[in-house]
């Protein structure tokens, strides 16, 4: 809007200086580039992250597993710690030893972390492993993969916005100091004859 007004405040005045023309238009395109180029650039980065991060979902339901592990050994008496991945934050976990069965049917046996607030040898818990029978984290599920593309696509828009302003505002920059330096050799011009009696006579 500004750039509006400023094309419309100097499209007739007779103090308009070309300067002030070149940064009222300049305003205008960089408004119009940000309108044009910044959801543009969302919408691909966002559709290019979304796409990536859906190809991870199949890929991690594809290979990770729900299983039953069963409680073999706590091995720590320490504080509880609260479980990152869920809602609340509040959900127990200890850490153990435990035994679980791989999805090729080999037994496996190692450390791993129960939600459970006082396990017991012989307690079952749920935990996700990948083909060959390994802890693995809980595999991303679709609406996370689509809020953080949503949310890429929104970075990606505001990112461009601001290197278009940047730009407008570095031409701006370089403009002024050559607009300072004209009124600094200016000024040196007529400076010698200031405080004269004669001056102009």
């Amino acid at each position: 809007m500004r750039a509006i007004t400023g094309l419309w405040r100097w499209r007739r005045n007779p103090l308009r200086r070309t300067t002030d023309l070149v940064e009222a238009w300049l305003a205008l395109a960089v408004l119009l580039l940000v309108l044009l180029a910044a959801p543009l650039a969302g919408a691909a980065a966002g559709t290019s992250v979304h796409g990536t991060l859906q190809k991870a979902v199949r890929d991690q339901r594809r290979d990770r597993h729900h299983v039953v592990a069963v409680v073999v050994r706590r091995l720590s008496r320490g504080p509880l710690t609260p479980d990152p991945e869920t809602p609340s934050g509040r959900d127990a976990h200890s850490r153990v030893t435990a035994e679980w069965t791989a999805p090729d049917g080999t037994p496996r046996r190692g450390t791993a972390v129960a939600d459970l607030k006082s396990p017991l040898p012989g307690d079952r818990f749920p935990i996700w492993t990948d083909r060959h029978g390994r802890i693995a984290s809980r595999p991303l599920d679709g609406a996370t993969a689509d809020t953080q593309a949503a949310l890429a696509g929104f970075g990606a828009a505001v990112l461009t916005a601001g290197l278009l302003d940047s730009g407008r505002r570095l031409i701006l920059w370089h403009m002024i100091r050559r607009r300072h330096a004209r009124w600094d050799r200016a000024w040196a011009e007529a400076g010698p004859d200031w405080g004269k009696a004669d001056t102009g006579s």
